[in-house]
């Protein structure tokens, strides 16, 4: 029989791994400094739990759910056969060791990646898998087949706002279907952009991010994953009923935004702002009735049959570190050898990223700087004859939300021949922190316009060449002093400069930010911005924003 030291023994590797990984994910866990100035990774994905503005408070709730869960499947070792179980992949007891160090150095590896682009949440998930390859180390395949779904129901617990575009177009959608429904029911609702208001003024609401269904959309998906994975087999069907997620989020979230305007029509601003605050569970009504509907049709009409033979739990006894019929530990060597690679590797991610952190910001902008280094060049006050550059303010909560180190330099260029033909330019330049910029589309939508369409474009640059941009074709409905309503249109051209690269698109900005990071290069992104009024026509306008830029692209990135 096995004494107790050789019990604890037997957890030795796994809690020598667990214990390098947690130092690394602890003291060079993220590079941020932006919103929040931490090093460990820890810290930095808890405080998105009790932060109001990542949308992630159910973060530990997942937490705890993802802990019962492990302790079920251990339990009761009730697991699906699905082509991903360990079960298929034949593994013996000798593979185990290599198994977990696959994870274990992948987890690393992962990480290091992830401290390099500034992307926590790759080192979250970095994070998940190392911690898969530890479970694996200490308990074997039992142990690793009741972590897979736990482990993965964590990443519901991630703050949301990665999903930020898909956020933008549940909104959109949101809008547009309250909108159409209640032109329909012959309610006169007027639109800008993300907000609905009434021609008289009787009630406006602002349908926010929060109200769209993203925050809502992480914790349906995970209490309809949970749902079916409690009360399906087949992963093919959990997959299918955790879809009907989607289209039963977005009609919760139409017929609860709906419900606010009908309220605001027939009884005034404050039904509807009480209707807004109450029929939030509607949405949680139509998603898990639906999601519980189809569970319970799918099993009556198409029962699963019972688990085979294989599908069983493995013997507790299959572990890489287990004991012989003498009572005596079984230390295998790939066991060490797993554990000795581990935490040689775990020295080598930490001094990779000591390194990442050299790579510090030193004037690597693309854009010309002012005298303080900081912010872009000012831009020029008059443009020829025709056009008076007016300075405009950085507001205050521009400043506060942003990382201190962001620069700024705008101007709304008016025509001296006429004042309503107006040119806003405005540049945003990151300081070290990459939070600096974000998706220009989230911005517009927030500040009352509608997104119509957009192109990619070519200015052309004074200097010789062209600077490529993407244009947005946006709207806003207004009120004239008649009382008319009307659809404003306006074109909005945005492109980032880096230090040797111009790029037309965000995504196209944090793969090029992500390979300089790699290389060694950290640079100060410039997000510029040439916007205009355009009554009259398209290319009229986009010629205006040419004339404009001719003025100022000189000023604002030389030597072309």
């Amino acid at each position: 029989m096995a004494s107790p030291v050789d019990r604890w023994l037997r957890f030795l590797p796994a809690a020598l791994c667990a214990a390098a990984g947690a130092v690394v994910f602890q003291f060079f866990g993220t590079p941020g400094r932006g919103y929040i100035d931490t090093d460990s990774l820890f810290y930095w994905w808890g405080f998105q739990w009790f932060n109001e503005g990542s949308e992630a408070e159910h973060g530990p709730m997942i937490l705890v759910l993802s802990g019962w869960l492990f302790w079920r499947n251990l339990k009761k070792a009730e697991f699906g056969s699905g082509n991903g179980d360990l079960t298929r992949a034949k593994a013996g007891v000798a593979g185990l060791p290599w198994m977990a160090g696959a994870a274990l150095v992948g987890g690393l590896a992962l990480h290091g990646f992830g401290y390099a682009v500034e992307q926590a949440r790759i080192s979250i998930v970095a994070l998940l898998i190392f911690a898969w390859g530890v479970l694996v180390l200490a308990g074997g395949q039992r142990w690793g087949r009741a972590a897979v779904f736990p482990l993965a129901f964590l990443l519901f617990a991630m703050p949301v706002n990665f999903l930020d575009s898909v956020g933008f177009f549940l909104r959109v959608w949101v809008i547009d279907a309250t909108h159409v429904l209640a032109r329909i029911a012959g309610i006169e609702v007027i639109r800008n952009g993300t907000q609905l208001f009434s021609p008289d003024g009787s009630y406006q609401y602002d349908v926010a991010a929060a109200c769209s269904g993203v925050r809502s959309l992480m914790a349906l998906m995970a209490l309809t994953l949970l749902t079916s994975y409690l009360n399906l087999k087949s992963w093919w069907r959990r997959a299918a009923v955790f879809l009907l997620c989607f289209p039963l989020t977005y009609l919760g979230n139409v017929i609860r935004i709906s419900a606010v305007i009908f309220a605001g029509e027939w009884l005034g601003q404050e039904a509807g702002v009480w209707v807004h605050d109450w029929a939030g569970f509607l949405v949680f009504v139509v998603v898990l009735g639906g999601v519980l509907g189809a569970v319970t049709l799918w099993q009556k009409w198409q029962p699963e049959r019972e688990p085979s033979i294989r599908d069983q739990p493995i013997a507790a006894s299959a572990s890489p570190m287990a004991f012989d019929s003498a009572g005596h530990l079984s230390q295998a060597k790939g066991v060490w050898v797993t554990t000795g690679l581990v935490v040689g590797l775990a020295v080598v991610t930490a001094g990779f990223t000591l390194r990442v952190d050299r790579w510090v910001v030193v004037g690597g902008a693309g854009v010309a700087l002012a005298e303080d280094g900081l912010n872009p060049a000012d831009l020029p006050a008059f443009i020829g004859l025709d056009w008076i550059g007016q300075r405009t303010e950085v507001s205050a909560v521009e400043r506060e939300i942003l990382p201190p180190d962001t620069g700024y330099s705008r101007r709304n260029y008016v025509s001296t021949s006429d004042r309503q033909t107006q040119v806003f330019v405005s540049v945003v330049l990151s300081g070290r922190d990459r939070t600096s910029i974000h998706r220009p589309e989230l911005c517009l939508v927030g500040q009352g316009w509608t997104i119509t369409g957009r192109m990619a474009h070519r200015f052309d640059h004074p200097g010789g060449g062209e600077v490529p941009a993407t244009v947005l074709r946006i709207t806003r409905e207004v009120v004239t002093p008649r009382g008319e309503r009307m659809v404003l249109p306006a074109l909005f051209a945005y492109w980032f400069v880096g230090r040797d690269s111009v790029e037309a698109t965000h995504g196209g900005r944090l793969w090029r930010t992500a390979l300089n990071r790699l290389r060694g290069r950290t640079d100060r992104w410039a997000y510029v911005v040439a916007q205009t009024i355009a009554l009259d026509d398209e290319p009229t306008a986009l010629d205006r924003l040419q004339t404009v830029l001719d003025g100022t692209l000189p000023a604002l990135q030389p030597g072309w």
